[in-house]
């Protein structure tokens, strides 16, 4: 039903929503209140902060609220009010500037800083010609008051080039007034409906027909279930992007199946987005998406995320899922990340950054590293892309580190590290067996490993290089490279110049040299993969 613009005099219905003071609230109940006189509105407050209690008083329940402890009670007569306005009326105070009815006017030049005064003749002109609303495309009217649409045609008669539309914070109360205006607006492909209240469409045939243009839609804080959101989006057949964040969403399966709302949106919906929520459990929330067949990005940042479960061989799988963000989840084991490659065979972007695995002191010096070598259809990981050359350090890094650090088995190895096999396949390194180094007391001295340092004429990788000296340099794991830059710049006695102006090359396993990238020297040596017995060679142009 269209609900009515209500004077401050009239008495409201349940489910009118108003704005009072700056904060937007919904009438859940109208009627005494035992122990008082005269008529109370229960109101539901969409800031929690502003709400009292949950409808309850003297332990007798009045109403009811979708968040809890976000009820009050006030007064119809209450100053101030405000139960909204209609969409056009919104649309000309915002966008229309009335004539003043003067030829010349005096302004003031902008840049002048009051100034400078100068006549402006023939401005009712300039405003009479904006004031034709079917030249607008984009229209915000976020926070304006919008409560009901218009009489039928109004709207289309009005502005219908409308291709993007806002309507976040309104006073509307259901979908069916949502309706109403995007049914006069055939241009409309965006959506925006973020921060609203709304019941349910109560005609689906005329919401569908109304929602059939709509490609992009934002539905976020509007407390809608997922549920509700399937009942939506599955009569929206054009629909490419939803998004769904800050909704309270503790689960995907809070209601009975609706797969056959949903057969037009799984052969559209490209992109859903569901940041700010609670869900917990991966496989659940990946299982609830499969019918979404051509999803392609999904948004998971700021939920509670902690694990990623096995995939087993009769789990679904989105094939087309190319983007994921799990950013601010819970993750903090590596296996999380292997996990990801039986789930999402085709990840492109990945985004992890304010995961413990990511953040925490001993996790971060190699997370980059760890993850791209880890996936390989990687090409973007927390938003950088991912070079050729960086994909090949990160697997060179990447098997030196499981050299170093075990485990030692094969078994053992292969449960860590699963794709450590092909990896050494890919750089023709030989899977030997690794023995544990034995165990030394944590000395100083015994913490020290071997680096021979070769000076050459020209990069290793240039027939001719040239051998001009080697020495062999102790140093310790922890040594930056700038440090060791410097260390080298006094073995090798080079002038400021020189030292400006050195590349160096690290040797690998196989014989290969490998560039070292000396602009971000900030790293550790055991980054870089050095370790006792590396080669290196030192060039200056």
């Amino acid at each position: 039903m269209m609900q009515q613009t209500t004077s401050s005099s009239a008495t409201p219905a349940v489910g009118t929503r108003f704005a009072l003071a700056g904060h937007l609230g919904t009438v859940r109940f109208v009627g005494p209140v035992e122990g008082t006189r005269g008529l109370w509105l229960g109101v539901e407050w969409d800031d929690p902060a502003r709400g009292k209690h949950d409808g309850v008083k003297d332990n007798r329940r009045y109403f009811s609220c979708l968040v809890p402890n976000t009820g009050s009670f006030i007064r119809p007569t209450a100053n101030g009010i405000d139960y909204g306005t209609s969409f056009l009326q919104a649309l000309v105070s915002k966008y229309i500037e009335l004539p003043h009815g003067t030829s010349v006017e005096k302004v003031i030049l902008g840049s002048s800083n009051g100034a400078i005064e100068v006549e402006a003749p023939g401005l009712d002109k300039v405003r009479g010609k904006l004031s034709n609303l079917q030249r607008l495309k984009i229209v915000s009217l976020d926070n304006h008051g919008v409560a009901t649409p218009d009489p039928p045609g109004e709207i289309e008669r009005v502005c219908s080039g409308i291709r993007g539309l806002d309507l976040s914070k309104s006073l509307l109360s259901s979908w069916d007034a949502i309706a109403q205006i995007v049914s006069e607006l055939p241009a409309l492909g965006n959506l925006v409906l973020n921060q609203n209240r709304l019941s349910l469409p109560s005609n689906i045939p005329t919401f569908r027909a109304a929602f059939s243009r709509i490609r992009e839609l934002q539905i976020n804080s509007t407390l809608t279930t997922w549920t509700d959101l399937r009942r939506l989006v599955g009569c929206m057949p054009s629909l490419t992007r939803v998004e769904s964040g800050y909704n309270r969403l503790h689960s995907l399966s809070d209601g009975p199946d609706t797969t056959a709302n949903n057969a037009a949106v799984s052969l559209t919906l490209q992109e859903i987005n569901l940041d700010g929520n609670f869900l917990q459990k991966w496989s659940a929330v990946y299982s609830a998406l499969t019918d979404f067949t051509n999803l392609e990005r999904l948004v998971l940042s700021d939920n509670a995320i902690d694990t990623i479960d096995e995939r087993t061989k009769d789990s679904p799988s989105l094939q087309h899922l190319k983007h994921l963000s799990l950013m601010s989840n819970g993750l903090k084991v590596w296996r999380d990340v292997d996990r990801l490659v039986a789930w999402c065979p085709a990840l492109a972007s990945l985004t992890l950054a304010g995961n413990p695995l990511v953040e925490d002191e001993g996790l971060r010096s190699h997370a980059r590293q760890f993850t791209i070598a880890k996936i390989p259809s990687l090409t973007v990981f927390d938003g950088a892309a991912i070079t050729a050359k960086e994909r090949i350090d990160c697997e060179l890094f990447y098997l030196s580190y499981i050299t170093k650090h075990g485990p030692y088995d094969e078994v053992s190895r292969q449960e860590h590290h699963p794709r450590y096999k092909e990896l050494c396949t890919k750089h023709a390194i030989q899977d030997t067996p690794h023995v544990a180094p034995q165990e030394k007391q944590d000395t100083l001295s015994n913490r020290l490993f071997g680096i021979i340092a070769h000076r050459c004429a020209r990069p290793p990788s240039t027939p001719g290089a040239g051998d001009m000296g080697a020495h062999n340099l102790r140093v310790l794991p922890s040594m930056t490279m700038r440090t060791f830059r410097m260390k080298l710049a006094k073995t090798f006695k080079l002038t400021k110049a020189e030292q400006a102006s050195v590349r160096m090359w690290i040797r690998m396993p196989e014989g290969t040299y490998t560039e070292v990238d000396l602009t971000d020297d900030n790293h550790e040596l055991d980054w870089w993969g050095l370790e006792d017995g590396s080669e290196i060679a030192v060039v200056t142009t």
